[in-house]
């Protein structure tokens, strides 16, 4: 597992699920990790508590990532407080799950806002710092949904393909300036929705998975850290599908 020691990184939707085993992965890893989160406070404070009764650095940042002016804030409040940011996690989403011809206008709204649109604004808010140092890592949490069709989440697949494309042209824009963006792509994980699934249709699911389970979260969270890491160096737009093979 590489080592992040010195290094401040920012996982945005760190309050619970994924989030918070990227979060306290790298906590793990001697990394300085802020726990972006917007409205859970009480999870966000319950990790912060978790990766600090482990040994670990971190901090609480509370912020909106569809208001990008407070995107901009929460950076340069990280860069006033630890002089840079060496990698942004950009975990944080929301699903409103209808059919098209039932989804309402807010449903799509709010999606798209948070899912692709917040995306944009936390890498925006980081280039400049990052390209003035030459260096920095940027990794989007993305999902098999914008890779293959998912009936009932048409906002959810058409934001995280949107981060996709996202992902490999703000790639192409800034490895000349020795910032890496790559993606990884989870599929059905035993935090968030799986766990919220009856046990029968969750069976169900299991049985198009290759491997015939779900994933746990640090199968996520280890491709994440060696994304971010000097060893994935030469690894620049790509996206790493870690689904069990349901994709296949």
């Amino acid at each position: 597992m590489p080592s992040f020691a010195g290094q401040t990184v920012l996982v945005t939707g760190a309050s619970r699920g994924l989030g918070r085993d990227i979060a306290t992965a790298f906590a793990n890893q001697d990394a300085h990790v802020y726990l972006g989160y917007h409205s859970r406070s009480e999870e966000a404070a319950a990790t912060l508590a978790a990766i600090k009764a482990g040994g670990g650095s971190a901090d609480l940042l509370p912020f909106d990532i569809k208001d990008s002016k407070a995107c901009q804030q929460a950076i340069a409040k990280i860069t006033t407080e630890r002089e840079c940011l060496d990698v942004l996690v950009n975990n944080a989403g929301l699903a409103h799950d209808n059919l098209a011809v039932m989804m309402t206008p807010e449903q799509w709204q709010a999606v798209v806002a948070t899912n692709l649109t917040g995306t944009f604004n936390c890498c925006q808010a980081v280039i400049r710092p990052m390209m003035a140092r030459r260096q920095g890592s940027i990794v989007n949490i993305c999902s098999v949904a914008g890779l293959h069709a998912s009936p009932g989440q048409v906002n959810y697949a058409a934001a995280k393909g949107g981060m996709l494309a996202l992902t490999t042209t703000l790639a192409a824009e800034l490895a000349g300036y020795g910032i890496r963006v790559n993606a990884v792509v989870p599929g059905l994980l035993s935090t968030g929705m799986a766990a919220r699934l009856d046990h029968r249709l969750l069976a169900k699911k299991c049985e198009t998975i290759a491997l015939k389970r779900v994933g746990r979260p640090e199968e996520v969270s280890q491709v994440v850290l060696f994304l971010a890491s000097e060893q994935a160096s030469y690894i620049v737009g790509q996206a790493i599908v870690v689904d069990g093979g349901l994709t296949l």
